[in-house]
């Protein structure tokens, strides 16, 4: 097995139906850009509140990606 090497960073996804949808969409953006995404841990959930309701789900999320070695 060969050594490897891996990035963690923060992204953030919205949705107005549920967290897993905005998870969905944060993993969803970010591997347009980003390939060989390997991990995504939730570190914090929040909603957004309008006249007392519900209006929007946000998830914090640190998604690792695995550095190409160049071989």
């Amino acid at each position: 097995m060969a050594d490897s090497v891996y990035r963690v960073t923060e992204v953030i996804g919205v949705s107005s139906e549920s967290w897993e949808a905005a998870a969905r969409n944060a993993v969803q953006t970010a591997g347009k850009s980003v390939r060989d995404l390997r991990v995504a841990e939730v570190t914090r959930q929040d909603v957004t509140i309008e006249n007392g309701e519900i209006k929007g789900f946000r998830v914090r999320m640190d998604i690792s990606f695995k550095y190409e070695s160049g071989d």
